[in-house]
């Protein structure tokens, strides 16, 4: 049974409590993302993968998260259903579609197809989970969201530190993953909502095109497209760029492990989604959108000419990139909620994640041809396009009269 939702006058305790079971609930569900790409250099070892089948391993879970928020978003899952059983049927579900992959080898077309149901099955994590923090927002809504970028972040940077202490049985990430995500169901039900909850709307495929129709959702929507364009691709390939820098400088004799360096850049992040948050509260919401835009498209530009140099170089910038890069992340969703109609908040939410998730398709497949055919050198300022054309939306939206409702006025 879940617990009682809380009233407007209970005790910050009650809070505090209430965010970190959701965020311990969020990391362990979001472990079924993850699960492959911790083990992809393990089944390396053991099975021939062409590069088509080791993107899909990947890829497979993104087109599923598409599909999964599309679904949810026409439908109004995240607005018409009770939050906590959404996010713990999902979980359950992601829990049992990993462990199914266990009967199957790396290569067989079970795989892909499981790891596009677990994709769809987080459509009932991520957003949800959001919309569960912004319950209880009382202007703390950015850090309550970058909290959760944050975890998310965590558990994006994982497989690379396992990746530089050795490999594991790929059947053991899987399995930990599922675990995780049964865990992350039984926990969620012991959340309790916040006081800032909204009465159900009717059941109608025309309130998915508030996004487009209601002009500031419209614009931070953009503004968010133009980080996942950069986000993920970034994400996806630092690590290989990292690898391919070192042994361009050190040849075989690294100073240390590139997928370390890897790590430390990517969970950079989590620190950089927590202070965007708490910033944006304080200062405004497109000051640190715009601001976090500019530096994270600079570091996409500068970092190339880098290629090759001393390792501490290479790593400093990226360090500052895997901060940039995710410092405005949760501020677009939290835009998103300040402007649009209180019943549509799960729906808008939903939306937004689904068409940027859908872009980062483009962007990951960008980066692997650039890569090949341009070079490290150049092959990332391609990701600049996007937050600079964020930049620009930002700054249109920080001029509309609607932007007063952002972090209690402060744009």
């Amino acid at each position: 049974m879940a617990p009682r939702d809380v009233g407007a006058g209970e005790s910050v305790a009650a809070k505090r409590f209430a965010i970190a079971l959701l965020l311990l609930s969020e990391i362990a569900a979001m472990a079924t993302w993850f699960a492959t790409t911790a083990s992809v250099g393990a089944i390396r070892t053991q099975w021939s993968l062409s590069p088509f089948q080791e993107a899909l391993l990947t890829n497979s879970v993104q087109a599923g998260f598409v599909a999964g928020t599309l679904v949810s978003a026409l439908l109004g899952l995240a607005d018409r259903f009770d939050l906590r059983g959404l996010f713990c049927g999902s979980a359950a579900t992601a829990g049992f579609a990993n462990l199914l992959m266990l009967a199957f080898e790396p290569t067989s077309a079970g795989v892909p197809l499981l790891r596009f149901v677990t994709g769809a099955c987080m459509a009932g994590v991520y957003p949800v989970g959001m919309k569960i923090a912004a319950t209880w927002a009382v202007g703390d809504l950015g850090l309550l969201i970058g909290l959760l970028v944050g975890a998310l972040t965590l558990g994006s940077a994982l497989p690379h530190l396992v990746a530089a202490f050795g490999q594991l049985d790929w059947h053991l990430p899987v399995l930990g993953a599922a675990l995780g995500a049964f865990l992350a169901a039984v926990l969620v039900r012991f959340v309790r909502l916040g006081p800032a909850t909204t009465e159900v709307p009717p059941l109608s495929l025309k309130n998915a095109l508030e996004a487009w129709r209601n002009r500031g959702v419209r614009l931070a929507n953009l503004g968010y497209l133009g980080h996942m364009w950069e986000l993920y691709a970034m994400w996806a390939w630092i690590g290989a760029f990292m690898t391919a820098s070192f042994r361009e400088q050190y040849g075989d004799a690294p100073p240390f492990p590139p997928e370390l360096a890897a790590f430390c850049i990517v969970a950079a992040g989590a620190f950089g989604a927590m202070l965007g948050g708490w910033a944006a509260d304080r200062f405004g919401r497109t000051l640190v959108t715009g601001a976090s835009m500019l530096a994270s498209g600079c570091c996409a530009v500068g970092i190339g000419f880098l290629f090759g140099g001393p390792a501490w170089a290479v790593l400093s910038v990226g360090v500052l990139w895997g901060v940039a890069v995710i410092a405005d992340s949760a501020q677009f969703s939290a835009a998103v909620s300040e402007l649009s109609d209180r019943r549509l908040v799960g729906t808008m939410l939903t939306i937004q994640t689904c068409i940027g998730f859908l872009l980062t398709l483009v962007s990951i497949q960008l980066i692997a041809f650039a890569g090949t055919y341009l070079g490290w050198r150049f092959a990332f300022a391609l990701l600049a396009v996007g937050p600079f054309f964020g930049l620009v939306s930002m700054l249109r939206l920080r001029r509309l009269p609607e932007a007063k409702r952002l972090a209690g006025g402060r744009r």
